[in-house]
């Protein structure tokens, strides 16, 4: 009950806090730019002076209307809607999103290409509509540079492995981020939607599809709300929705097809995520539905949390044919905290690893600052399938702490329970037909 009543406290806290943009009551048609939806001509001036003379005007909304409009990046301002009624094809040619532009990549902050859509310290900003964003990235453009052959790479050609291990190196030296450079010579793929630093957000209705990597992306941004949007990006690293660094945000009304998870909750990778130090919190994700055969996670938090996350709500989602229903990722390089996880009233069927997993030993990295994973409630948690049901693995010397599971249903998995090194309590649990009234495990134990 003391879980219950927290989780509702937060929701409350969340909803009091977020509120949608206010967008000045202007338009302006792209058309009167002199842009044309005949999916030849670009558009990416048109784009610019829009948005420039709308931001002139102090603001209002941009309407997009039926067509197909090319363009580059579009980097939007303060008090703008972008409003899409039509399609905006993204041009999938690297050039096209430079300069490099302050971003984050897995966490770590550089210079970087551009995110197709980019909107930097602005305040009161929205992307909505019934139209569609299209990436255009495929296993020809963008998703090769993750270097697997499943989306593309050829012996041959170039990859992100080593603009990988250098922006790494560079983090933990303490390389100053001005000098964090990469884009054109390098192959560090962008987000598709990222807001940075950016308060009072809303994406609402439009669809997003073909990302180069990870979808929609606010980062160090507060009072953010997603909702009643469709993503369908299977390529690598095609994350649905995630929230770095971000305080009071509300995702709900979502549908997920994704290549990889489809909402994670991040706060930046080990040493940087350290230096940054803003952790992701006051998040709630309620009555979204994910069906993927590629999805790996419903709800994940991790694995780059080094700046904590805390006061998380998942309430009446659904997921279906995913790995994973709820999953935390972690290890002693990360650091951090995960703490207040909410998991209540959700649905996971046709799970093919396992329901629940939460892991201190992601990637078989070693470190010396040990993450803090404690407080996760689960309730109502109706599940089939899995190899497991669930899966805790704590370190001998830093355990998963009170794990608490209660009234729910896991059938259909291989092994019921497999916990090392943690806290884990059930109270009114089926597990493959059998109940657990009350029930409290520490260390390890194995129940199959």
């Amino acid at each position: 009950m003391i879980m219950e009543e927290l989780a509702k406290k937060i929701e409350e806290e969340i909803l009091n806090h977020v509120r949608e943009p206010e967008i000045p009551n202007r338009e302006v048609n792209l058309l009167d730019f002199g842009a044309r939806g005949d999916e030849r001509t670009d558009c990416s001036e048109s784009f610019k002076r829009a948005i420039e003379e709308l931001s002139k005007q102090g603001g209002g909304r941009l309407i997009v209307p039926e067509g197909v409009f090319l363009t580059g990046p579009i980097h939007l301002k303060s008090n703008i809607e972008l409003h899409v009624k039509g399609t905006i094809k993204f041009i999938p040619d690297p050039e096209r999103y430079l300069p490099v532009v302050l971003t984050r990549f897995e966490g770590i902050e550089l210079y970087n290409y551009s995110p197709l859509v980019y909107a930097l310290d602005c305040k009161n900003v929205a992307i909505t509509g019934s139209g569609v964003l299209d990436g255009s990235a495929d296993n020809e453009h963008w998703w090769p540079w993750k270097g697997k052959k499943d989306f593309g790479w050829k012996e041959g050609l170039p990859n992100q492995q080593e603009d990988v291990k250098k922006l790494k190196e560079m983090a933990e030296r303490g390389t100053p981020v001005e000098e964090r450079v990469f884009g054109k010579g390098h192959y560090l793929r962008p987000s598709f939607v990222q807001f940075y630093r950016c308060r009072n957000v809303l994406v609402e209705d439009v669809k997003i599809i073909n990302s180069p990597m990870w979808c929609v992306h606010p980062v160090l941004s507060e009072n953010v709300i997603i909702r009643n949007i469709e993503i369908s990006s299977t390529g690598p690293n095609n994350d649905g929705i995630d929230p770095e660094s971000c305080k009071y945000m509300l995702i709900e009304k979502c549908r997920f097809d994704t290549g990889d998870d489809s909402v994670v909750i991040k706060s930046g990778r080990d040493a940087d995520g350290r230096r940054i130090g803003v952790p992701s919190e006051y998040i709630l994700v309620r009555d979204n539905l994910v069906i993927s055969q590629a999805s790996h996670g419903g709800l994940v938090i991790g694995s780059e949390m080094s700046g904590g996350v805390r006061n998380v709500v998942a309430r009446n989602n659904v997921y279906m044919n995913v790995e994973r229903a709820l999953r935390l990722k972690t290890n002693s390089r990360r650091g951090g905290y995960m703490e207040n996880i909410f998991f209540i009233d959700n649905v996971a069927v046709n799970v093919s690893e396992e329901v629940i997993r939460i892991n201190l030993r992601y990637d078989n990295e070693e470190g010396e600052y040990l993450p803090v994973v404690r407080s996760v409630f689960v309730k109502n948690l109706k599940a089939t399938g899995g190899k497991y049901a669930l899966r805790i693995e704590g370190l001998e010397n830093d355990y998963v702490k009170d794990i608490l599971i209660s009234d729910t249903i896991m059938e259909g998995a291989k092994i019921s329970v497999l916990l090392e090194f943690g806290q884990l309590g059930m109270e009114n649990v089926i597990m493959n037909g059998s109940r657990f009234e009350k029930l409290y495990i520490e260390g390890r134990a194995l129940l199959k």
